[in-house]
């Protein structure tokens, strides 16, 4: 809403611009030019007066239309200068109901409440009666005449604009109400759109310390207990383990930093996929002892991709070391029409997939579908278990 439409308000009610305009027109048409002509055959001082007081009060409603703010002539000012050219103008023409008839429509456009435009309507009626008893004096046909064609457009235009502005009254209240539930609704879906980033960043959060600080912790104690045990009977073998945890817990050192923000990257090495996953199972096969059989592609991958598929890896193999019972692990990278597929298998004991609901699963779904991925877990008791991932390929970052 600009300023001039504020200001056109009566009240708390905005008159569209096009109303104004549109009533300046017809009032252009139907009320200064019959008092023009009809003074063209008058004396000559009356006509001046007549076009002189037709001219001030049409350069007064335009300024009120154009600047309505203006310090000089504000639209109130300038209904009581519209009210004062009525009476003139029908002491000189001896009467002026039509003038006042089409000028009425102003009073209820520009006052600022309906008790003004009562007021000020009813001012112009009575200058205009006046004004024409004094122009043509008192007569019984002046009463039936001027009076009464006044009187009835000031009663019939307060019933209107009483009504009107009741009506728009209404519809105001309706409006203004449906604005505020709107208002309401939209604070009520920004809080949702907070909170539901908030729970979203808390589940990234959640996932990022399982599939990273809490595997390596686990990683920490396995190790730990196996230096424990060989710190007599073997102690190249508990040198090896506590190197093996102090690389461990730098690792989730560098992690940590990451998911508090104190470092830029990933935290995961640079250099191809396959380099990567190669590196975490030589961790994995000094860790554990087990047997572990590689088949790995040499593929370009963008930096997302490589670090949801590290992250399956690094969950397959901690739930190997946890739970499995595995001698052999078997892991298979290959890319092939705009996939890459990643295949971890053990011959463990297996488990019932059905029954299992832990968080890690769960996360590396999730984080496969983020990317228009998905997982598959494959796994019976007895018979090992197989993991398998699909991604899409993407340019390389």
């Amino acid at each position: 809403m600009t300023e001039r439409q504020r200001q056109r308000q009566p009240g708390d009610r905005l008159v569209p611009e096009r109303v104004l305009r549109w009533n300046a027109a017809g009032w252009t048409l139907f009320g200064l030019l019959p008092p023009a002509v009809a003074v063209l055959d008058a004396s000559p001082a009356r006509r001046h007066w007549m076009l002189a007081l037709l001219a001030a009060v049409a350069l007064c409603h335009t300024a009120v239309l154009v600047r309505p703010d203006n310090r000089v002539l504000r639209p109130h000012a300038y209904l009581v200068v519209l009210a004062l050219v009525l009476g003139a103008t029908s002491w000189l023409l001896n009467g002026g109901a039509a003038f006042y008839t089409v000028s009425l429509p102003q009073f209820w456009l520009l006052a600022r409440a309906p008790r003004d435009a009562v007021a000020l309507s009813g001012a112009a009626a009575a200058l205009t009666v006046l004004g024409s008893t004094l122009g043509q004096g008192w007569s019984p046909q002046f009463l039936t005449g001027n009076v009464v064609f006044t009187a009835a457009a000031y009663g019939a235009g307060t019933g209107l604009g009483l009504w009107v502005h009741r009506f728009v009254g209404r519809s105001n209240e309706r409006q203004q109400q449906l604005a505020n539930e709107l208002s309401t609704a939209q604070e009520e879906l920004m809080v949702a759109h907070r909170e539901r980033g908030a729970a979203e960043e808390r589940e990234r959060i959640a996932r990022e310390i399982h599939d990273t600080l809490a595997q390596g912790f686990a990683s920490i104690v396995v190790l730990a207990e196996a230096a424990r045990a060989a710190a007599v009977s073997d102690p190249g073998r508990c040198a090896e383990q506590l190197t093996s945890i102090e690389q461990t817990a730098r690792e989730n050192l560098a992690e940590a930093r990451v998911l508090v923000g104190s470092a830029p990257e990933s935290g995961v090495a640079p250099g191809s996929p396959a380099t990567t996953l190669r590196r975490t199972l030589d961790r994995f096969v000094q860790d554990t002892g087990l047997t572990v059989t590689a088949e790995l592609a040499d593929v370009e991958l963008d930096q997302r991709t490589r670090v949801a598929l590290l992250r399956c890896t690094q969950e397959s193999l901690a739930n190997v070391r946890k739970h499995a019972d595995a001698s052999t692990v078997g892991v298979v990278l290959t890319e092939h029409a705009g996939v890459v597929e990643l295949e971890i298998t053990d011959d463990g004991h297996g488990f019932v997939v059905e029954e299992s609901r832990g968080f890690g699963l769960d996360g590396m779904r999730r984080r496969l579908a983020e990317l228009g991925g998905d997982l598959a877990v494959t796994s019976s008791l007895g018979d090992g278990t197989r993991v398998f991932a699909r991604l899409p390929t993407h340019s390389q970052d």
